[in-house]
Order: structure tokens, then C-alpha cells, then sequence
């Protein structure tokens, strides 16, 4: 294990561009509950490895489709000792770290950053149902206990059975740890950024071109799991946002938005977010799977069961999906081709820079 240099925690200032959430990619017998390790580590590292190369930049896992609730701490421990070792301080990298109690969060929490995690991507306790008051507190026990960590706020309502209201964000901006959250939906963006000044909210890439348009200074990174079917679209469409910032002409941001969307649309089963929230895990991994660009391999028990009909979407998404990624990875070549051959035209040879 490499050895980890204590670093300055994370601000939300940091957290810009394309955030990918990766799976925990497993072993051909790991649906078996009898086996024991069910990581693979080299496709693992490869996956990072090559995330990086793309241009990533940040990594999260340990969410939900990252089998955070089926890996055994030792192979959670393993997993995050890889990616760690494979990122080298190269990007930043939150990981899961949600159980059903404060004092196990606190635990994990401490033991993957001084493995050299950034920071948490946390969801609140999911057994008994949260009120208000009891989620805040939560969040400021762990801050309390690893002051050094990060925090990636996991809004998923649908996991975590709660709702991450107004008065929650409102909260969560008090706490300096809590720098960013996964953040699901942008219909209260707009009000919740003016609740959170100190917080650096990453909407899903779908939702990422209309909510850069509704506050583009401080929407300035997203999530992605699309980019396991290949990270080329998130790319482009985190370029293209940026040079529209900067032009005012939005007409590629929202192609790329507008061809993300129509990929995703038979992942989700009959369109309810809800159902496709009970099988998610087989889901996205059968789209990852499908997409061909890394091995995410069988689910871990018990998630092991889907629908046929709905395997067939999620497959369907991943092949459009990897269409989309070497669209746009031939489109990134020509781009970097007309380029050089740019600075070759310039008197002398001299480049752009």
C-alpha cells in the first residue's frame, strides 16, 4: 500500500467537471454468498487507471450500483486500498462509507482516509426513517469525529428514506467537512444554492446542462454513471458546458445533454425512477456490462434477481450508450488533430501556447 501523505482537506471550490461513480467491479462466482472475496482488483485498478487517463475529475464510489450495502468490510477495505494505490493523489476520491449507525460510519470513515481517501460519500442511516434533526446530527457527529474527511452529502431519497429538504441544505452549509452532495433532481436547485452558498451541489449529467444554465458560476460539476459505458460523453459534454460559459452558445451542451437523456431512456423500467430504484444495482451493471467498457461482472446476494424486461433496457442503454462514446471519443481525436495541424500552419512552427 502506497504510502499516504496527509493532504489539505477539500473545499467546495475543488470540486469541478466530471465526477464518475464506479462500480465494485466482482469476481465470475461472487452471486455465490459463500464466497468469501468477490473483488477484482485488476479490473478495478484498470477502470481507475483509465478513468484518469480519460481526464476525469474526481472519483466516487461505494454508492448504491458500488454494492456499499453487499461488500464485507474487508473487501471494502481492499477495494478502497486499490483505487487509492491506483489514483495516486492524481484526482480527487470520495468513498462510500453509509451503514445503519453513526459509531460504524465513524469507524469506516476513519480507516479508509488514513487509508488516503479524500472524503465520504454519505448517506444517512437507512433502517429506521430520518426526521429532520436527526440527519443533521448525524452529519455533524462525523464531522465532529474525522474532521479531515470531506464530505459528499449521498442525496438519494429513494435509498435512504428521506427527503433532504430545504432546511436540511440549509444546515449541511454550516458544516465546513460537508463540501458537495450527489444531488438527485434540480427542480429546487435554484433555492437550494441560495440555502448552500458553501456547498458545490453535482446534479446528475443528464440534469447538468439545465442546471448550469440556471446558475452557471456556481454549477460547476456533475456526477456520471454513464461514463462507465465509457467516459468520452461526460467529457465532451463537461467541455462543451464550459466553452459555453464562456461563448453563450449552448447548442452543443444541450446535443450531448439531449442524446444522454434518450440513451438512459429504457434503464429506467416504464420510466418510474422508483422501480428501477428497487433493482439498480443488476441494472446498472447489466448496462455497464452491455456497454463493453469494463467488466462489472455478477451481483453480490442479495440483489441478484431482476426482471428479464428489465435487464433488456439496461442492456439496450448500454449499447446506446457505447455508440455515444465512440461517437464522441472519434470527435475528441479530430478536434485534437485539427488542432496540431493548426499550430503546424502558424509562421515558424510556433504552437498556441
Amino acid at each position: 500500500m502506497a504510502g499516504k501523505k496527509k493532504l489539505a482537506r477539500l473545499t467546495a471550490k475543488d470540486i469541478t467537471g466530471a465526477w464518475t461513480i464506479m462500480p465494485t467491479p466482482s469476481t465470475p462466482d461472487a452471486a455465490d454468498w459463500r464466497i468469501a472475496q468477490t473483488v477484482d482488483f485488476d479490473e478495478t485498478a484498470r477502470i481507475v487507471e483509465n478513468l484518469i487517463e480519460a481526464g476525469v475529475n474526481g472519483i466516487l464510489s461505494l454508492g448504491t450500483f458500488g454494492e456499499c450495502a453487499t461488500l464485507t468490510w474487508e473487501e471494502k477495505r481492499d477495494f478502497v486500498a486499490t483505487v487509492v494505490d491506483t489514483v495516486r493523489g492524481r484526482v480527487p476520491f470520495f468513498c462510500g462509507t453509509s451503514a445503519l449507525n453513526t459509531r460504524e460510519v465513524i469507524r469506516q470513515t476513519r480507516e479508509l482516509v488514513d487509508i488516503g481517501a479524500s472524503g465520504t460519500m454519505l448517506g444517512v442511516p437507512m433502517w429506521v426513517k430520518m426526521d429532520l434533526p436527526t440527519a443533521v446530527q448525524f452529519y455533524r457527529d462525523v464531522a465532529e469525529a474525522v474532521p479531515e474527511a470531506a464530505i459528499a452529502v449521498y442525496a438519494n431519497p429513494e435509498a435512504f428514506k428521506f427527503d433532504f429538504p430545504r432546511p436540511f441544505w440549509a444546515e449541511m452549509s454550516k458544516i465546513p467537512q460537508v463540501v458537495t452532495a450527489k444531488y438527485l433532481g434540480i427542480g429546487m436547485l435554484d433555492l437550494d444554492l441560495k440555502l448552500a452558498p458553501n456547498i458545490s451541489f453535482l446534479p446528475h449529467e443528464d440534469d447538468y446542462y439545465a442546471a448550469a444554465r440556471i446558475n452557471p458560476e456556481r454549477v460547476t460539476a456533475f456526477w456520471s454513471s454513464g461514463a462507465m459505458c465509457g467516459p468520452a460523453t461526460a467529457i465532451m459534454l463537461r467541455d462543451e458546458v464550459e466553452k459555453a460559459k464562456k461563448t453563450g452558445d449552448w447548442t452543443k451542451a444541450k446535443e450531448i445533454s439531449d442524446a444522454m437523456r434518450a440513451a438512459d431512456s429504457t434503464l429506467f423500467p416504464r420510466g418510474d425512477f422508483a422501480e428501477f430504484s428497487k433493482y439498480n444495482i443488476g441494472l446498472e451493471k447489466a448496462r455497464m456490462d452491455a456497454a463493453g467498457w469494463l467488466n462489472a461482472g455478477p451481483c453480490r446476494p442479495p440483489y441478484t434477481l431482476v426482471p428479464e424486461e428489465y435487464l433488456i433496457g439496461a442492456q439496450t442503454s448500454g449499447r446506446a450508450w457505447a455508440a455515444l462514446h465512440a461517437k464522441y471519443s472519434l470527435e475528441t481525436k479530430r478536434d485534437v488533430l485539427a488542432s496540431a495541424a493548426r499550430s503546424r500552419k502558424k509562421p515558424g512552427g510556433a504552437s498556441d501556447e
